[in-house]
């Protein structure tokens, strides 16, 4: 099978050999072909003489007329250069300084009069040129015309004027700060003013703590004001020296008349404890001491602790 396939693919007839060798003599051929190209066609050359000759003209024209332009009112132009040797004439240049040059001595520069009276109107209001430099900024003078006379500029040293402020002196504040000194509250009794006047209580954290008093039925510590909802402990143990526990009485439950609902608004009762005591008390009856809500199941030692100065038997 092989043998077959290098058969049809691989052998030629003499004919068959021939032919390719032709082929790829003529690729050979076309190939190289275009390298020889310049030695057979002959480059075309142009005289560009006359047309560098136009530009350079050109050029002079224009330069011509920009120099016009800067010597001339434009109302007298009409498509007119004058000839340089009648501007060599009008001109002429020598050192000058600007602050003291006077209108004749710049139209005998070579500058317009309707510029060198703008100057002098510049001049008679306070202006200055501090720097040869300065004249580039003449509204009306050419380019042409500063570089012309930019090395003939002299001035003399001038320091810049500034304007003169009266110094004054005021009295110095010699009252020394007093930090306001705090008062001490009764967490109890004090209102919402008195607890903003405490360092970082503001009016809503004020309120809050109000509420939780209310709630509660009154602090029996002063650490219950730091389980307010909100108050940080950073700014709880702020204030905590500035609050005192007066002898103000709590508002107890008594647990043996007390309805469920009337519990659960408690923040140390809540529903699930207040449900259980009522009805412990249906089943065994009303309690003869507070500590009896301890023989219910789901009343832990932390939760009687915290609950029980707000309760009593009666």
């Amino acid at each position: 099978m092989w043998k077959q396939f290098v058969k049809d693919y691989f052998i030629f007839t003499r004919k068959e050999r021939w032919g390719i060798i032709t082929l790829v003599f003529l690729i050979l051929i076309f190939t190289i072909l275009p390298f020889f190209y310049p030695y057979f066609i002959k480059e075309e050359t142009f005289d560009n003489t006359e047309f560098e000759n136009e530009i350079a003209q050109l050029r002079i024209d224009s330069t011509l007329k920009k120099v016009y332009a800067n010597n001339f009112d434009n109302e007298y132009y009409n498509d007119y250069s004058p000839s340089t040797k009648y501007l060599a004439k009008k001109a002429a240049v020598f050192f000058f300084d600007p602050n003291t040059a006077s209108v004749n001595d710049w139209v005998r520069l070579g500058v317009r009069e309707k510029t060198a009276q703008t100057i002098q109107k510049y001049i008679s209001k306070g202006g200055k040129f501090y720097k040869p430099s300065d004249i580039k900024k003449i509204w009306g003078l050419g380019k042409t015309d500063v570089e012309r006379l930019l090395p003939y500029v002299t001035i003399k040293a001038l320091a810049k004027e500034y304007p003169q402020y009266e110094k004054r002196e005021y009295p110095k504040n010699t009252t020394a700060y007093t930090p306001r000194a705090i008062q001490k509250i009764d967490v109890n009794l004090a209102d919402t003013a008195a607890y903003i006047a405490l360092p970082g209580i503001g009016s809503k954290l004020s309120q809050r703590i109000i509420s939780f008093r209310e709630k509660l039925g009154g602090f029996y510590s002063i650490n219950q004001v730091g389980e307010t909802y909100l108050l940080p402990d950073s700014t709880f143990q702020k204030i905590k020296s500035y609050l005192v526990l007066g002898n103000s009485a709590i508002k107890k439950i008594n647990i043996n008349t007390a309805s469920a609902d009337e519990m659960k608004v408690h923040p140390y009762i809540r529903y699930n404890m207040a449900n259980a005591i009522f009805e412990y008390r249906k089943q065994h009856g009303n309690f003869s001491t507070v500590a009896q809500i301890k023989k219910i199941m789901m009343v832990t030692e932390e939760m009687y602790s915290k609950a029980n100065p707000y309760l009593v038997v009666e």
